[in-house]
């Protein structure tokens, strides 16, 4: 569903129904001016609905989305960034560089496992994260679009497993070594097409536990 924007969804139709290729062009770059912005977008996904939901119900599962909530949009905010939507079982979110976009993510995982460690094993919240940098469409804070975005989504939905967080080599290449972030090279198929990835080391819990 496109964002009630009546402005963003007029342009989108005077595009589609425009045959003048210079006339479309410039549509185009009308949506990009009016909307458009380079970003770091992250996508979180949680584990386990299916399965979750088959055993304890709905009701339980939805209290765990909650609670996953709850802990991910203060970090966010935190490290820069902005929640752009919940939708279901995912975070969608926009951070101002690719590093801030990482230590959340890292924080993140921090902070669920634990949160995890004072329930019982059936309440506790697990999720991958996928991150990834470049020119995206962002409309009334309420949704966005573009490369970026679908690549992200891809890795935190699709492609990474529980309390692993990828980043595109793209993004990676934008932290600076200084920050020291340690990524394990892994390649991931998005639409058909090979992506240099990183998957992110860190560390979670008293066992000192490597992740990625």
């Amino acid at each position: 569903m496109l964002p009630n924007d009546p402005q963003f969804q007029d342009l989108l139709l005077t595009y589609s129904q425009e045959t003048n290729p210079t006339v479309r062009r410039q549509l185009e770059d009308m949506i990009w001016q009016a909307y458009g912005t380079e970003n770091t977008v992250l996508v979180l996904d949680m584990f386990g609905f299916s399965l979750l939901t088959r055993k304890y119900g709905i009701v339980h599962y939805l209290s765990m989305i909650r609670r996953m909530q709850l802990t991910v949009e203060p970090i966010i905010t935190g490290h820069g960034g902005t929640v752009v939507k919940f939708e279901a079982d995912n975070c969608f979110a926009v951070l101002p560089n690719p590093l801030a976009a990482v230590r959340a993510a890292i924080t993140i995982q921090h902070a669920l496992h634990a949160s995890n460690l004072l329930t019982s094993d059936e309440l506790d919240v697990h999720v991958s994260i996928g991150i990834d940098y470049g020119k995206i469409l962002i409309v009334n804070n309420e949704d966005m679009f573009g490369d970026a975005v679908n690549r992200a989504c891809k890795m935190g939905e699709d492609i990474g497993v529980a309390d692993e967080v990828l980043i595109t080599k793209e993004a990676m290449d934008l932290i600076p070594a200084e920050a020291a972030i340690e990524g394990k090279p892994v390649e991931v198929n998005i639409g058909g097409m090979n992506v240099a990835a990183y998957s992110i080391v860190f560390r979670t819990g008293s066992a000192e536990e490597e992740q990625g």
